[in-house]
């Protein structure tokens, strides 16, 4: 009988040390990590933290979703509301979207206004650049079309967060993404934007082996899988860019 409170004794010390070595993503997610780091701070969305209510609006094109039935809920907008949710307990997250076919940056600033008055955000994570290329939009036009919609996202209110191209190497000989990727880089910089790197990201994954994107037939399980992993260090990023700086030593300024 002496053994049972020394058993329990034992499991409850054993408790905490079990659940700190249990990853938090999964392993396929975690290899590209480091490239979901943010320079640039997210102050409307540390408030809303504080306030326990944080509103998401995701703005993007047909990379932003999954097709069938199920794709709305394991798409990445989804994933990164489970996610944030998950690290932000006690806070009220919601994402909402705004995810149309072929649309350029320009075309999607026009919608802004709309959509931002209708979810009044704290963050605007806003996916683009792809179909700029595909149309060899002019380099200052999206250029002026980032910029403007940033400003219109922080008169209401909103942080943003830019989401540059997904990586396929199949189309990456056929769709010159550089140069849109350098501006949409350089716009973030100017404006001190966070740029979620999902480019870089992914080409890490090919590059390791951890996804394969050459396969013939893309598996819409390995896509989820892909989904689930963008959405989830995008939720890294925001939480990160979302803390307070570390307050100075006292006399230093």
């Amino acid at each position: 009988m002496r053994r049972l409170p020394l058993l329990l004794a034992l499991m409850v010390l054993a408790g905490p040390a079990v659940a700190e070595q249990r990853p938090e993503h999964p392993a396929e997610c975690r290899v590209a990590a480091h490239l979901a780091e943010s320079s640039f701070p997210l102050p409307q969305v540390a408030r809303a933290i504080a306030a326990k209510k944080l509103a998401v609006l995701v703005i993007g094109a047909g990379s932003s979703r999954l097709p069938g039935p199920g794709g709305a809920k394991n798409a990445y907008p989804a994933r990164l509301q489970t996610a944030l949710a998950e690290k932000l307990p006690g806070v009220a997250v919601t994402v909402a979207t705004d995810v149309k076919m072929r649309r350029t940056a320009a075309q999607m600033v026009e919608a802004m206004p709309v959509d931002l008055a209708a979810t009044k955000p704290a963050l605007l994570v806003w996916q683009t650049g792809t179909v700029d290329a595909m149309q060899g939009v002019d380099q200052d036009q999206f250029a002026q079309a980032l910029d403007k919609g940033i400003n219109i996202a922080r008169s209401a209110g909103a942080d943003v967060v830019l989401i540059n191209a997904q990586y396929s190497p199949r189309t990456e000989s056929m769709i010159a993404l550089g140069n849109y990727a350098e501006n949409l880089r350089w716009i973030a910089v100017q404006q001190e934007v966070p740029l979620y790197d999902r480019f870089g990201i992914m080409k890490l994954w090919a590059d390791l082996g951890t996804f394969d994107f050459y396969s013939a037939t893309k598996k819409l399980d390995m896509a989820e899988r892909v989904h689930d992993c963008i959405g989830r260090l995008l939720s890294d990023l925001v939480v990160q860019a979302a803390k307070p700086e570390n307050p100075s030593p006292a006399g230093l300024r």
